[in-house]
C-alpha cells in the first residue's frame, strides 16, 4: 500500500508541478520520505533520514514526510526537525499538490476520504498493476497502529476499480494487485454507491476484465474467509494459486489477547480447505513472537501450526511497542532475550522447511509471466504461485507469459529455461 501511495504522490506532482523523478539527492527540488510505523524501527531511521537529505540537498530544496508515521507523530515531526517543509498522513495522499506549497503544513485527518478521488496515472512497471480496493481498518487488534494511521475502513466503489484496471490493462498490464488491509472485508462501508458489495464478488466481477490474466491480492484476514471465498479462490482460473493468510500467533489464547477473531483450529482448517482445493497453491503468513504473555507453550503453539502448514513465505517479527495501542500498556511484556530466542527458532525452522519445498522444485514446469529485465542477460517474472523465477533472455519475454522448466533452485528464487514449443 505505501509503494501505491508512492505512485499517486509521483503522480500528482508530475501532472500538476511538472515534476519529474532523480535518484541523485544533489538534484532534487523536493525529497519525500514516504514512511511505515508498524513497527517501531521505521519510524527510528526516519528522522536520522531526515539528517542526511538535510546535509546532502539543494538549499532551496523541499523536504515531505508522508505516511504513517506522518499520520501518528503529525506536528511533531516539525518540531523535532524543522527543517521538513509539510507533513502528509497517509489518509491524506491526494492533497500533495495542497501541502506542497504551505511551509511546514501538516494535514494528517484520518477521517478524510478520499476513495473516489481520479489520482493521476503513474507505475513503476506497467507490466503489473497495484489497485487500491480499500483503506484503513476497522479492526481493533490490541498490537497494531494502523487504524491509528490510515483511519476507519472503506471500499472503493467497484467501477472506479473496474475502469482503473480496464486503463491498467490498455497500457500493457496482464496482472494486478488487489490491496486493502483486510481485502475480504470489502463491501462494508463506501462513500458512494457500488454495484458490487463484497469480495468474493468483486473477485468474479473483475476475471471477465478482456486482457486481464491475472489476479492476486493481499491480504485477507482469516476471519472472514468464509468457504465461498476459498472456493473461488481454488477454482478462478484467473486468480493466482498465492495466498497471504496472517497467522500472528498459533495460540488460541494469545489470539484471544490479540483480538485477532479466531482460533488456532479456526486457522488450520482455513489453510487445510486451501490445501485440499487448490493442492499447489502457496500459502504465506505473517508471525510475531514476544507478544505480551506469550508462554513457552503458546510458542509452541505457533511452531505447531508451522509444522502443519508448512508456509512457503514467513514474514516473522519481535512484538514491537507501538503507540496508540493496547498492548503496549499490558504489564506483561516479553524479555527480549527470550524474544529472540523464540524468533530464532521460529525462523530456523522454517529455513528448514523452506528449503525441503525448494529443492522439490528441481525439474517442475511453471507458467511464468515475465516482468523485469534484470543484469547480466536475465529476466525475471513469477510462477502463478509467486515463485520469482529468472532464466535467460532479453526484453522481448516481458510481458508474456511462458512454460518454464526449474533447472536450479534458492531459498528465494529460483533459475529455469523457457520450455520452446517443440520441446
Amino acid at each position: 500500500m505505501n509503494v501505491r501511495d508512492s505512485e499517486h504522490l509521483i503522480a500528482e506532482l508530475s501532472i500538476s508541478e511538472n515534476y519529474s523523478l532523480t535518484t541523485d539527492v544533489s538534484e532534487a527540488d523536493l525529497i519525500i520520505i514516504n514512511t511505515c510505523s508498524v513497527r517501531e524501527k521505521p519510524v527510528a531511521k526516519l528522522f536520522s533520514e531526515i539528517g542526511v537529505f538535510a546535509k546532502n540537498k539543494k538549499s532551496n530544496a523541499k523536504i515531505g514526510v508522508c505516511g504513517c508515521t506522518a499520520s501518528h507523530l503529525g506536528n511533531e515531526i516539525i518540531r523535532r526537525a524543522p527543517m521538513v517543509d509539510f507533513v502528509l498522513g497517509a489518509r491524506n495522499v491526494s492533497k500533495i499538490t495542497k501541502v506542497l506549497h504551505q511551509k511546514h503544513a501538516v494535514e494528517i485527518d484520518t477521517n478524510f476520504d478520499d476513495s473516489t478521488y481520479a489520482f493521476g496515472e503513474y507505475r513503476a512497471n506497467p507490466l503489473k498493476a497495484m489497485i487500491n480496493i480499500s483503506m484503513g481498518c476497522d479492526k481493533s487488534c490490541t498490537f497494531c497502529i494502523v487504524p491509528t494511521t490510515r483511519g476507519e475502513e472503506i471500499s472503493i466503489p467497484s467501477h472506479l476499480i473496474a475502469n482503473e484496471i480496464k486503463k491498467a490493462v490498455e497500457n500493457g498490464a496482464k496482472e494486478v494487485m488487489l490491496l486493502g488491509q483486510n481485502v475480504n472485508s470489502y463491501g462494508r462501508r463506501f462513500s458512494e454507491n457500488s454495484e458490487v458489495k463484497n469480495f468474493t464478488s468483486l473477485l468474479q466481477t473483475i476475471s471477465l476484465i478482456d486482457g486481464l490474466e491475472r489476479i492476486r491480492f493481499t491480504s485477507p484476514h482469516p476471519l472472514h474467509m468464509d468457504d465461498d471465498f476459498i472456493r473461488e479462490f481454488a477454482s478462478n482460473p484467473k486468480i493466482c494459486k498465492q495466498i497471504h493468510v496472517p497467522l500472528q500467533s498459533g495460540s488460541s489464547q494469545i489470539l484471544k489477547a490479540m483480538k485477532r477473531g479466531y482460533t488456532k483450529e479456526w486457522f488450520l482448517n482455513r489453510c487445510a480447505l486451501i490445501r485440499s482445493l487448490a493442492p499447489d497453491a502457496t500459502i504465506s503468513t505473517d508471525i510475531i513472537v514476544g507478544f505480551p504473555g506469550e508462554s513457552d507453550e503458546n510458542f509452541e503453539d505457533t511452531m505447531d501450526v508451522l509444522e502443519r502448514v508448512r508456509f512457503d513465505q514467513m514474514f516473522s517479527f519481535i512484538y514491537s511497542p507501538r503507540p496508540h495501542t493496547p498492548a503496549a500498556e499490558y504489564k506483561n511484556q516479553i524479555n527480549p532475550d527470550i524474544s529472540s530466542a523464540r524468533l530464532t527458532k521460529l525462523q530456523e525452522r522454517h529455513t528448514e522447511i523452506l528449503d525441503e519445498i525448494m529443492q522439490a522444485q528441481i525439474d517442475t514446469v511453471h507458467q511464468v509471466y515475465f516482468d523485469e529485465l534484470k543484469p547480466n542477460g536475465k529476466v525475471a517474472g513469477r510462477s502463478d504461485d509467486g515463485k520469482l523465477i529468472f532464466v535467460e533472455g532479453s526484453e522481448e519475454l516481458l510481458g508474456t507469459i511462458k512454460p518454464v522448466k526449474i533447472i536450479k533452485t534458492s531459498r528465494s528464487l529460483l533459475d529455469g529455461v523457457v520450455i520452446k514449443d517443440n520441446q
